[in-house]
C-alpha cells in the first residue's frame, strides 16, 4: 500500500493501517518536537498528542502533503506545551553550584524516609507484642489496652472496666510483667535498651 492508500484506509477506521503512517513519519515527528522544544521527554510527549490529534482528525486532511500537515499538528502541540511552561514555570530539583553545575547529591535530597529493614523490624515487633497480648489473661489485657495503648489515665481506666483503682495499678504492674518476659522470646527485635541481662 502507497501512502494515499494507506491514509484513505486510515479515514475508514483501519488502525493498523495509521500504525503504518505512525511508524514511517514517527522520527520526522519526533525530530521535530525535540529542535522545537529541547527536551526529549517533552518532545515525546508533543510527538504522541500529535499523533493522537492526526488520528481524531484525519478525516479533515484534505489532501497535499500528509507530511506537512503532520508536521503542523507536532508543531502546534509544542507550541501548546511552550505556552503551558510559560503558565506554568518549573523549577529544576537538581540543586546547582555556583559555577551553575549540577550537584550530584545534595543533602536535602536524601530520603529520610525509613529503611526498608527497620520497617521490616517494627511490623515484626509489632506482630510479636500481638502475640503477647493475647496470651494475657483478658481482664490484664484490657487494662494494658487502655493505658498503654490508648493512653489513658488509671482514673480513666478504672472507670471503664469499673473497678476500683488499685485494681487497675496491680493488673497492670502484673500484666506488663509478663508483656515485658513474653517478649523476651523475641529480644531480636528489641530495642537494645528493652532486653534483659541474662
Amino acid at each position: 500500500m502507497d501512502e494515499v492508500e494507506l491514509i484513505q484506509a486510515a479515514r475508514k477506521g483501519d488502525l493498523n493501517a495509521f500504525n503504518r503512517l505512525i511508524l514511517a513519519y514517527q522520527d520526522m515527528v519526533f525530530s521535530q518536537a525535540y529542535r522545537v522544544l529541547g527536551d526529549p521527554q517533552a518532545a515525546d510527549d508533543a510527538a504522541q498528542v500529535a499523533f493522537i490529534s492526526a488520528y481524531k482528525n484525519l478525516r479533515k486532511f484534505r489532501g497535499g502533503s500528509f507530511r506537512a500537515w503532520l508536521l503542523r499538528i507536532v508543531t502546534n502541540a509544542c507550541y501548546d506545551e511552550l505556552r503551558r511552561q510559560k503558565r506554568r514555570p518549573t523549577t529544576s530539583l537538581e540543586p546547582l553550584d555556583d559555577s551553575g553545575e549540577e550537584i550530584e547529591s545534595a543533602r536535602w535530597l536524601a530520603d529520610s524516609s525509613e529503611l526498608p529493614e527497620d520497617s521490616i523490624l517494627r511490623t515484626e515487633l509489632g506482630q510479636a507484642i500481638q502475640r503477647c497480648l493475647e496470651r494475657l489473661p483478658l481482664d490484664f489485657r484490657t487494662v494494658v489496652i487502655l493505658v498503654d495503648v490508648q493512653g489513658m489515665d488509671y482514673l480513666e481506666a478504672a472507670s471503664v472496666i469499673e473497678k476500683p483503682l488499685g485494681t487497675v495499678k496491680s493488673r497492670l504492674a502484673r500484666a506488663r510483667q509478663r508483656m515485658r518476659l513474653c517478649l523476651q522470646e523475641f529480644w531480636e527485635l528489641l530495642p537494645t535498651s528493652m532486653r534483659l541481662e541474662s
